[in-house]
């Protein structure tokens, strides 16, 4: 009877974690499951592993919570398979910021109200946790994204370091992942999937993958702990977690992008493309891709080039209705983010 309900939870969780700046990690504790998850987490130890390695499944199975773990997780990855091939939310980020950052800011605002309810016996002490929850956060969102390398190593730990992040509320994995500069990188190999290009995405997540089950392992056990010892502190922590987040998360933004020429591919000055592609001088509409050429006359060839944006620092503003007059669909969006809450929390 669980099940349907589990894998619209997973779908909810996987949907946040698409978004940087939102946490999967935040939707599992507005949903009722958070506790829930690190205790299933937990329960696949080494006894498990080797179990699993020598054929004894039946056995490895009954340890671990392996029903609600696999209708949870089904719902994280049809979420992170929906939202980057059906509806391709890291392009409504670009082009509609205001509706997608509105609705996750007011899922986050319900959410440290539901939180903050959730908490027996609240006291003054609550109030310092919460601020050093904020700050870590607000710290953690001002990051600045650097270049990093695509070795196999750095996306496993990549991985590693995301997956920390996406379980704990507050501190979004994505955005970290942007912070790394491996953001696109991932989402881009989770779209190669299920296309000819099927097993290049599958080797490029490989690493990311395996530091994704390390760090999961890993941390899922400090934070049950923390959470069994130090109740009340550790959630006054994530409060302000969420806190921190809303700075990011605030959908008018003066957002800097910078430009990356991703790959190149050599033409023919009669190839069509030319006609309907953006030259260098040219505008073009604000999207994480696009592609443009530039003529050599000279050598009778154009040059294909593939471009990517990514977004390297925004400063959060008050728009004003004379100079922002469609403010109003981030307003719009942020209320119909609380009225999701209020049905979410139903869903607990």
């Amino acid at each position: 009877k669980e099940f349907p309900m589990l894998w619209l939870k997973g779908f909810l969780m996987g949907s946040a974690d698409v978004v940087p700046g939102v946490s999967g990690g935040t939707m599992a504790l507005i949903l009722g499951i958070y506790e829930r998850l690190l205790s299933a987490i937990k329960s696949v130890n080494s006894s498990v592993i080797k179990y699993l390695i020598r054929f004894k499944w039946l056995r490895a199975f009954q340890q671990i919570h392996v029903l609600f773990l696999v209708m949870l997780f089904s719902g994280i990855v049809t979420a992170l398979g929906f939202f980057t091939k059906v509806v391709p939310l890291q392009v409504y980020m670009f082009t509609h910021p205001e509706i997608v950052f509105g609705m996750f800011f007011g899922l986050i605002l319900g959410s440290i109200y539901v939180l903050i309810k959730a908490i027996d016996a609240p006291n003054l002490s609550m109030c310092g946790w919460i601020l050093i929850g904020t700050g870590i956060g607000l710290w953690v969102v001002q990051l600045v994204p650097t270049q990093t390398p695509e070795h196999p190593m750095f996306v496993l730990l990549s991985g590693v370091i995301a997956i920390t992040a996406m379980i704990l509320p507050g501190i979004s994995g994505s955005y970290l992942l942007l912070i790394m500069r491996k953001y696109d990188y991932v989402l881009s190999a989770i779209a190669k999937i299920g296309g000819p290009d099927t097993l290049e995405g599958l080797v490029a997540l490989a690493p990311f993958m395996i530091g994704a089950v390390v760090g999961l392992a890993l941390f899922s056990r400090v934070l049950s702990w923390l959470l069994g010892r130090y109740h009340r502190a550790t959630l006054s922590v994530l409060i302000g977690f969420l806190l921190g987040s809303l700075l990011v998360i605030w959908p008018f933004q003066q957002r800097e992008y910078v430009e990356q020429v991703r790959g190149e591919e050599i033409i023919s000055l009669d190839d069509p493309r030319i006609e309907s592609l953006p030259t260098l001088d040219d505008v073009v509409p604000l999207l994480p891709e696009y592609e443009r050429v530039i003529v050599d006359a000279s050598m009778g060839t154009a040059t294909l080039e593939t471009v990517k944006r990514k977004l390297i620092h925004s400063t959060p503003f008050w728009p004003n209705a004379q100079e922002y007059p469609g403010r109003w669909q981030g307003f719009l969006s942020m209320f119909v983010g609380l009225l999701l809450v209020t049905g979410l929390e139903r869903l607990r």
